[in-house]
């Protein structure tokens, strides 16, 4: 704030004009005890730290040189072998900086845990990873991709749609400078509906030996167009990355131009939305959901199989789950899936409730006798 008026002060006395008409300003970083970060205390981490990486000799003596308190170094050397005993591990800018922008929360310290900076470590290899399958299935059918009729599967649709409205998301808090919801819109985009869902939906189609081509086609061009978008969506937060991989992406994806620095944000016109598919995928994730939950409560192992049942009053559902039929059972790992008006005449059954429809599988099928 200081440094803000200082500027604005000074502007206004020398050049008779404004500095600037917008001013952004983070909360404090703490330490994760929530104490203010201060060379005499020993508990400041040099960013560069965290993106390269440091043993832990040289780190006590970098907290320890040129104290203003000499008498603190022995508790500062004893306090950081006790925290890092091996160091600080390498995090990669791209972490650090999606760190600190989901820490942006308005009007509040941020108290900064590398914890979070691992998590998000993580989230750059889980993107690394979607990347490494979207090429694996597109690169050698890039000249098919290009020319040939597509059709697209209603999961294709729905991933589409879904970019579109976290494009719709993140551009919104951008531009009311809530970083910090930004960047969950772009992580819950990615790691949840691109890679938990739609990388998982895509396998059937991309898999299946009878499939058909134009529907292959639309599937692999989907990957390619919404994992494009995506980087261009993540790129202000993760410049590095992201502009490895558009290099590779982009030219496949038909975009033109030497990086994707250069490239415009992704518009929300470019993926409309689709209430049809929204809709049926609904339906499918509530059974796969539902399995899983039943699954999970029951220690039943994924690889069993079983036939599931499905309840349901939610207009559209019984035509989704028809129709999604042998994707929901791929996905789910099912004998079958079928929708029932009652169940008065089914055998005894495990039950889930996901999002207002029953998930029923035989207990005789889960269960060792």
């Amino acid at each position: 704030f200081f440094w803000v008026a200082r500027m604005i002060m000074m502007g206004l006395k020398f050049t008779g004009e404004v500095p600037f008409r917008e001013v952004y300003i983070t909360g404090l970083i703490r330490d994760e005890h929530g104490n203010k970060m201060s060379k005499s205390k020993g508990n400041i981490i040099d960013p560069l730290d965290l993106i390269d990486g440091i043993d832990l000799e040289q780190l006590v003596a970098k907290r320890t040189t040129g104290l203003m308190q000499p008498q603190m170094k022995n508790a500062i050397e004893k306090a950081t072998r006790k925290q890092f005993p091996q160091g600080i591990p390498s995090f990669g800018t791209d972490a650090l900086r999606f760190t600190f922008a989901a820490l942006a929360t308005m009007g509040r310290d941020i108290r900064f845990d590398l914890g979070r900076v691992e998590g998000y470590r993580n989230f750059c290899n889980k993107l690394w990873n979607a990347a490494r399958y979207v090429l694996m299935n597109t690169e050698e059918q890039a000249a098919d991709i290009a020319g040939g009729p597509c059709e697209y599967s209603v999961a294709d649709r729905w991933i589409r749609g879904r970019l579109g409205a976290a494009v719709a998301s993140v551009r919104l808090n951008l531009a009311a400078y809530r970083f910090d919801l930004a960047s969950q819109a772009m992580y819950e985009f990615v790691w949840y509906e691109f890679c938990d869902w739609y990388l998982e939906l895509s396998k059937p189609v991309l898999q299946a030996a009878d499939a058909d081509p134009a529907a292959r086609r639309g599937t692999r061009r989907t990957l390619l167009e919404v994992l494009e978008g995506t980087l261009r969506m993540l790129h202000p937060l993760m410049p590095f990355i992201t502009e490895e991989i558009w290099q590779k992406v982009g030219p496949l994806a038909g975009r033109t131009g030497g990086t994707i620095m250069l490239q415009p944000y992704p518009a929300t016109a470019e993926f409309a939305p689709d209430a049809l598919a929204e809709r049926d995928i609904a339906a499918l994730q509530a059974v796969v959901l539902g399995i899983r939950q039943i699954r999970g409560e029951l220690d039943v192992p994924h690889s069993r199989a079983t036939p599931v049942y499905v309840r349901t009053e939610r207009p559209g559902d019984a035509a989704a789950v028809a129709a999604l039929g042998d994707t929901i059972a791929r996905v789910g790992n099912l004998e079958s899936v079928t929708v029932v008006a009652s169940e008065a005449e089914l055998p005894p059954c495990a039950i889930a409730i996901v999002s207002g429809r029953t998930i029923l599988a035989p207990f005789a099928r889960l269960i060792d006798d």
